[in-house]
């Protein structure tokens, strides 16, 4: 029973019973003094703990603890002592014999008193389409060829809550830049002040206050929308500048990327992320009458609208093709057409991909290597040399490259022995390689049908499959059956005389 209880029975039997304070104690077993407590008031008084001293903890020890405890401020978070760890400290080192819960009672009491004059946060409001916050962080994500870390860009309105997510494989400067592109376009327009870590993408040095250098490619990416830049404190306590979108980042991360997700590349993994933006317009957050979408309606109209024109982000620059058909990009190359060895070209550098430019057409695009030293080579830009030089195909890097991205399939392996039991290596090389040139008018999966549908029927030469492959492609033309009424013109022609044959047959002789 609890003292709730017992108090409302004491008072009940002493009000409506009429018993007394002294029957009413021997009737409960409690002592008259609770009798009057009851009666008194119906809610029980607070118990007051007993008063125990501590002789074990000294000044000497106390001061000791206290140390222990100043130290750890500077310590890192997750290195910091307990009470357990710091009771153990006391026995081993210092010969204490106190309890390890006096120790305990008071690390805790000292530690809120330590904290009393820790930094203290002013609630913040914010109007539509004023402020947005920016931040980078990073999970692991599971592709084809295993799992990778990835890094995300946030951009999080401080007003309706609504954040933009998008994935690269680095946190470069071009990666930054680019974000921000994508972020403002699926926004609709630009905020008036996007606020910042001190990032190196935007920050070169960090001076006195809040005064910063600024990287020259971010001031121009800010001229261009014309928006204000703020800057938070260096260290963890700026953190607590841009809450908003550091609370957003573990809000998204345990909503949308646990578990694990698996993605087929980062054009999947991206697609996936702006359908969990668009799904998250329907929350609402803690405290607010109205979703996030609904709060967003209300702010679109505020911003700015963006340029005519995107914020270029691409870094160009001129370089020369290698005798291996290779452009080198930063430490990394990709190959071109072999036509262009020797030459010059425009190579076009993004985030995610690298382009090359020449002839007025851009005829090389690969995905950018992230790494050092690592080489990206396409079988097409190859074909027209390995016809002149068959026997390197088997060997060729290109081939290989394929074969491990699985970009070659099992088929053309299977067609290739096919050619080898009629033709010699050499020959069987050059028909292998002008079905690969098949590729550049039609789909991969239009000429691996065209190749499967040549190995059931036996005809594996090159010609023969350029064949089938125009037959599964090129729809047949019905003709329509048109103005079959104009022969009743010729309906009034008199008709011959067929008994003139009649006549030839008996031997007659016609004048």
């Amino acid at each position: 029973m609890t003292r709730v209880k017992l108090f409302e029975i004491i008072r009940r039997d002493h009000h409506v019973r009429g018993e007394s304070i002294r029957a009413l104690a021997r009737k409960h077993g409690v002592h008259r003094r609770t009798v009057r407590q009851a009666l008194t008031n119906a809610v029980p008084p607070q118990r007051k703990p007993p008063a125990r001293s501590a002789p074990q903890m000294t000044p000497e020890v106390c001061g000791l603890i206290d140390c222990w405890l100043e130290a750890d401020r500077q310590a890192p978070r997750k290195q910091r002592h307990t009470g357990r760890r710091i009771h153990q400290r006391l026995v081993r080192e210092h010969g204490f014999t106190g309890a390890a819960s006096t120790v305990r009672k008071y690390v805790g009491r000292r530690r809120r008193e330590l904290a009393v004059g820790q930094e203290v946060f002013v609630p913040q409001g914010y109007e539509p389409g004023h402020t947005a916050e920016v931040d980078w962080y990073e999970a692991t994500i599971q592709f084809p060829e295993g799992p990778r870390t990835v890094y995300f860009f946030a951009m999080r309105s401080s007003y309706s809550g609504r954040t933009f997510h998008v994935a690269f494989p680095r946190m470069t400067q071009q990666a930054f830049l680019e974000a921000h592109v994508l972020a403002f376009e699926w926004f609709g327009g630009v905020f008036e002040v996007v606020r910042y870590d001190n990032l190196t993408s935007a920050v070169k040095k960090v001076l006195r206050g809040r005064r910063r250098v600024e990287t020259d490619r971010f001031v121009a990416l800010r001229s261009h929308y014309l928006f204000t830049s703020e800057f938070c404190r260096p260290g963890v306590g700026g953190a607590h500048e841009k809450g908003g979108v550091e609370g957003e980042v573990g809000r998204f991360r345990r909503s949308h990327l646990v578990p694990v997700p698996e993605v087929a590349d980062f054009d999947d993994l991206n697609a996936r992320l702006l359908a969990d933006c668009e799904a998250d317009d329907a929350r609402r957050r803690e405290g607010h009458a109205l979703t996030v979408g609904e709060e967003w309606a209300q702010e679109a109209a505020q911003l700015r609208d963006c340029p005519a024109k995107d914020f270029d982000t691409t870094e160009v620059s001129r370089v020369r093709v290698d005798r291996s058909a290779r452009v080198k990009v930063r430490t990394n190359r990709y190959s071109v057409p072999v036509r262009l060895a020797g030459r010059k070209v425009e190579v076009r550098l993004h985030a995610r991909r690298v382009e090359v430019v020449a002839e007025g057409r851009v005829v090389a695009s690969h995905p950018r290597l992230q790494g050092r030293h690592e080489e990206r080579l396409e079988l097409d830009h190859y074909i027209e040399l390995l016809r002149v030089k068959p026997g390197a195909l088997p060997a060729s890097r290109a081939l290989l490259t394929a074969r491990r991205e699985g970009r070659w399939p099992s088929e053309y392996d299977t067609l290739w022995d096919r050619l080898k039991e009629r033709y010699d290596a050499s020959e069987a090389a050059r028909q292998l390689l002008d079905v690969l040139l098949l590729h550049r008018k039609h789909t991969g999966e239009e000429v691996l049908q065209a190749v499967q549908a040549a190995l059931r029927h036996g005809c594996v030469q090159a010609g023969a499959i350029a064949v089938l492959l125009r037959q599964q492609t090129e729809v047949p033309v019905a003709h329509p059956l048109s103005g079959l009424g104009a022969l009743d013109a010729y309906g009034a022609v008199a008709r011959g005389d067929l008994g003139v044959y009649d006549r030839l047959l008996g031997g007659a002789v016609l004048a």
